[in-house]
């Protein structure tokens, strides 16, 4: 028996959190009956668990790793009709949901999945999974700006932090800058460098966790191994 948010997590539906909305919302039913209260329990190998009255069933769990293109959202719909990054993938992926965001004009390392739980553990604040992200800033990045990133800064009532910060290069009219956050919040990247007068003019995620981008082609994908989603697990 599993609760009925997992469950519908692990079919592909949401991740657990949208998933308990979408029970709160009186949508799922079970053997025709409708669950509205969160902590049922289901057997899935003997309850009919349908939402909007369309039958659920158990998906094989797809892990993706997928060097994002700059231009393109993490959103399944978008109403300013830009590219989608389940336009990058095989038809029958579509309903593959991003593990976290990146912005628009960010690029490079996002995981794609169908599994609710491990798309929880890998955002949920408290587990902090590390990410390493390159910035291309312009303007000089100074040791002293690098301290603050990692003392932290405060922006829209938020926290700012940076875990580790390091300066690879930099002159007068461009720095590369890596930074390692762990909390993962909107925009942080740019964020942190607007607290400090400067424009990140390219952002690329290089790792989460243990997970490198590598050699990965921009716009490709590959599945992860077991191995590497133990990694990422192990983590939390």
């Amino acid at each position: 028996m599993v609760r009925l948010q997992k469950f519908l997590a692990e079919a592909g539906i949401a991740s657990r959190r949208a998933s308990e909305q979408i029970i709160t919302a009186g949508r799922v039913s079970i053997n025709g009956h409708t669950a509205s209260q969160l902590g049922v329990k289901v057997d899935p190998a003997r309850d009919r668990v349908a939402v909007d009255g369309q039958a659920v069933k158990p998906k094989r769990k797809i892990h993706l790793a997928l060097n994002k293109p700059p231009g393109f959202v993490c959103t399944r719909s978008d109403a300013q009709t830009r590219d989608r990054i389940g336009d990058l993938l095989p038809e029958h992926w579509k309903d593959l949901f991003t593990v976290g965001r990146l912005d628009c004009q960010s690029e490079g390392l996002i995981f794609l999945t169908n599994d609710g739980d491990f798309c929880l553990k890998l955002t949920h604040p408290r587990y902090r999974i590390p990410r390493i992200y390159a910035a291309w800033v312009e303007g000089r990045v100074t040791p002293e700006m690098l301290r603050t990133f990692k003392t932290g800064v405060m922006s829209a009532g938020e926290k700012l932090q940076a875990s580790r910060a390091r300066l690879v290069s930099a002159n007068n009219s461009t720095s590369i800058v890596e930074l390692e956050l762990n909390e993962g919040r909107n925009r942080e990247v740019r964020r942190l460098f607007e607290s400090v007068g400067l424009t990140v003019r390219r952002l690329q995620r290089v790792q989460i966790g243990p997970i490198k981008l590598g050699e990965l082609p921009v716009g490709r994908w590959r599945a992860l191994t077991e191995s590497e989603i133990k990694s990422l697990l192990v983590l939390v």
